[in-house]
């Protein structure tokens, strides 16, 4: 059966088959077991806490009558209690390509710390089903034994998710309560279902996820990111057809109700929401960010922690954390949950450790700052404006394996006279040109150095958790270090949404009829926002602002490196002085 969102019919792909054999895909098997307490899938996981029960691939039907199959595990003997559901596309209980062996190191979570039963980026059983709840993980539509074709976010995946909590709440083990938790997917779906406002949803927990899937990932600035979504779609199993998100993309480049349909309305969102954020991933900072912005009540948190999403989800000091979120909304536990700070910031210092949890009173900070520097011939960032216009240029279409050591790349410094603290939304304002072709792809970094001129890499994952000695030994990928704040924006899509748009972050149209292209040689002013930050410098440190024609951030995954291709063509030109003000715009905030 064909999707159609307004007049646009999305096209299909066929999916890969559960039959695959890195699916781990272990049959259809409708059934109940006793899991005892001290049970292991296999001698390496982690043991069970409590007698679970395992109901395996029981039914939820949606409004269509398509019948999504989902794996629960439950306390034996336990009153009704409230249900915890993992909603994505891959693979349920262990089932599935993704899972932390995907990065080397497994981001410092051992395979004796879970089950193996836990869904990716999701829950673990072994944890939760003796703190008195119970774990749904969902096969979403179409996915491996599930009915229908598997859909990609938008509010059709919201409607199914809706469809789904309900048919949860009215399960007899059920005391009518569901919230929704997790990373990635399992988040940016919780936007999109809790906008439907399921009667049973009780919470939600969005643990880093994008909200406008057109503008924060696949074409962030009007560049389409192809090798991420040509890799993940390939690891999506079903038996039908999967939504063709790259195919909708070639025939769709631009933003139209298609698209429109996937950015998650959170405005509409009514219960409270325990948001988490980092900097340190390539695909959800900004969208988590906005979530927490956009919801309009007042039961929310933010939390924003300095390492990675999946370690950060099996840390003890997280889930008890979120139990206390969790107890309150599911259980009407009376535990003054409603007194956390509603914002936590951690700031990275990178050569030293992370100051974590400070509390602010709002998001955006409240008398933030914004200071200008201002490019220099020299190399430099300074709080003047040279009255003299000079030009740099750096070779545009050279190839780049996001290794951190790739050619090209512009480099301007600024050497911080005090402690700073650099929390929120920065923003460059360039100036640039090009000879030899209509637009330009122009990406930007905020990078720390030391007080002697060396660039710094955060550590996302503590060493003592990886068992090794030194940075050195750690995978160079984007899940293991951050580099730094980046923005990206292609020239022609320079236009901007002013009603979406806020005083600190400008929300791009992206519409055909919005295109500007550049003239041979024509100087365009491009104002690029660079998504949040949290940084500390002492005084004598810098900060340098990176300016290159290629993606610098580090790839996601080994196979991923020297994929990513811009479109462009020839010599970047950068204007600064006289009449043209290029410039960052930083936030810094008082402690």
């Amino acid at each position: 059966m064909s999707l159609k969102v307004g007049s646009i019919t999305v096209l299909q792909q066929l999916a890969t088959s559960p039959e695959s054999k890195d699916s781990k895909y272990d049959g259809l098997n409708p059934s109940s077991t006793i899991l005892p307490k001290g049970h292991k899938k296999a001698p390496g996981n982690r043991a069970l806490g409590a007698n679970t029960i395992y109901d395996r691939d029981i039914q939820l039907q949606v409004r269509d009558g398509a019948k999504l199959r989902a794996d629960v595990f439950r306390p034996e003997g336990a009153e009704k209690v409230p249900a915890l559901l993992a909603w994505s596309p891959y693979g349920k209980s262990g089932t599935g390509f993704f899972d932390l062996n995907l990065v080397p190191g497994r981001v410092g979570i051992l395979q004796s710390m879970l089950s193996g039963y836990e869904k990716f980026e999701a829950p673990d059983p072994a944890e939760w089903v003796g703190r008195g709840y119970a774990i749904v993980n969902i096969d979403t539509r179409g996915t491996f034994d599930s009915d229908g074709n598997i859909r990609c976010f938008g509010t059709a995946e919201g409607r199914d998710g809706h469809d789904a909590v309900e048919e949860v709440a009215k399960l007899p083990w059920c005391n009518g309560k569901v919230a929704l938790v997790g990373n990635s997917w399992l988040a940016m779906a919780q936007w999109l279902i809790a906008a439907e406002r399921p009667p049973h949803l009780a919470c939600i927990a969005p643990f880093e996820g994008a909200s406008d899937l057109y503008r924060e990932t696949i074409c962030r600035g009007g560049v389409p990111y192809l090798p991420f979504w040509g890799f993940l779609s390939t690891k999506l199993y079903g038996r039908n057809q999967l939504e063709s998100i790259l195919g909708m993309l070639n025939q769709y480049p631009f933003m139209n109700e298609y698209w429109e349909d996937k950015r998650a309305a959170i405005e509409n969102i009514e219960v409270p929401a325990y948001v988490l954020a980092s900097y340190s991933t390539g695909l959800h900072t900004v969208g988590s960010f906005r979530g927490f912005e956009d919801i309009k009540h007042s039961n929310k948190w933010l939390r924003v922690h300095s390492t990675q999403e999946w370690h950060d989800l099996y840390q003890r000091s997280c889930i008890d954390d979120l139990q206390l979120f969790l107890d309150r909304y599911t259980k009407e536990v009376d535990n003054g949950w409603e007194k956390t700070p509603s914002v936590r910031v951690s700031m990275l210092q990178f050569n030293k450790e992370p100051v974590i949890n400070q509390v602010f009173p709002d998001w955006p900070i409240q008398n933030t700052k914004y200071t200008t520097l201002y490019l220099t011939a020299e190399n430099q960032l300074s709080s003047t404006k040279s009255p003299t216009s000079s030009t740099l240029s750096y070779q545009a279409d050279v190839p780049a394996l996001q290794m951190d050591a790739d050619s090209e790349e512009l480099h301007f410094t600024y050497t911080f006279p005090k402690k700073a603290y650099l929390v929120g939304y920065p923003k460059a304002i360039l100036n640039m040109s090009c000879d030899s072709h209509n637009d330009l792809d122009v990406f930007v970094q905020l990078r720390k150095a030391s007080a002697s001129g060396e660039i710094l890499r955060n550590l996302n994952i503590p060493l003592s958790d990886l068992n090794v000695s030194s940075p050195s030994e750690v995978a160079l990928l984007n899940t293991n270090f951050y580099l730094g704040p980046s923005g990206i924006l292609r020239a022609s899509r320079r236009s901007v949404d002013s009603k979406r748009s806020k005083p600190h972050w400008d929300v791009h149209e992206h519409t055909e009829s919005a295109v500007q292209l550049v003239k041979p040689g024509e100087v365009v002013e491009m104002d690029i926002g660079i998504w949040p930050v949290g940084m500390i410098f002492e005084a004598g440190e810098k900060m340098v602002l990176k300016v290159s024609g290629h993606l610098m951030v580090l790839a996601e995954f080994e196979p991923l490196r020297g994929a990513f291709v811009a479109e462009n063509k020839g010599r970047h030109v950068v204007h600064f002085g006289g009449e043209f003000e290029s410039r960052v715009v930083i936030p810094l905030v008082e402690l």
